[in-house]
């Protein structure tokens, strides 16, 4: 199953995309897509629209995983924010790709085993599981939702098959 992580931003957007065989994860690509902060905020979001839309053509992922996004003090930040996340769980909601959602905390949890680690911790981790990764933070930040979901994907799989067997 190919995989696609999505950690939104309005200025730079991280994706990731791991192939997933049973508890294997292969590394497939990753980058952040960056979009002008001169430029106002309907074509900001064209721009990340288009762009998120060509790398899911280029790599055809099965299912998508977004990063829930946290609330800070700024409204106008998160509801600039928010704009975002909606493009970027539309962009392959509209291809008919299945959207996951996932916490901060529990990104972090399933990819450096405590919910509260720094970015340089989710990087070291994501760099240890996927050698190949490279794309810096924002890169890294969407592989560790791409492998959250796995993680997690299995686990449901093996819930359902345990399930149907009683």
């Amino acid at each position: 199953m190919r995989l696609i992580g999505l950690d939104p931003g309005l200025r730079h957007t991280g994706w990731g995309v791991v192939d997933a065989d049973g508890n294997r994860l292969s590394h497939v690509a990753d980058g952040v897509v960056s979009v002008s902060p001169r430029a106002d905020l309907a074509e900001r979001l064209a721009e990340l629209h288009r762009r998120l839309d060509e790398i899911l053509e280029t790599y055809a992922p099965d299912q998508a995983a977004v990063e829930e996004t946290f609330v800070n003090k700024n409204a106008s930040s998160t509801l600039k924010l928010g704009m975002a996340r909606g493009v970027v769980m539309l962009v392959p909601a509209a291809r008919g790709i299945p959207v996951f959602e996932y916490a901060t905390n529990l990104v972090k949890k399933s990819v450096v085993g405590v919910g509260h680690a720094d970015k340089a911790q989710v990087e070291m981790m994501v760099k240890r599981l996927l050698p190949n990764a490279g794309g810096g933070e924002d890169a890294s930040d969407a592989l560790a939702v791409a492998i959250c979901h796995a993680h997690h994907a299995t686990s449901r799989r093996i819930a359902l098959v345990a399930g149907a067997a009683r």
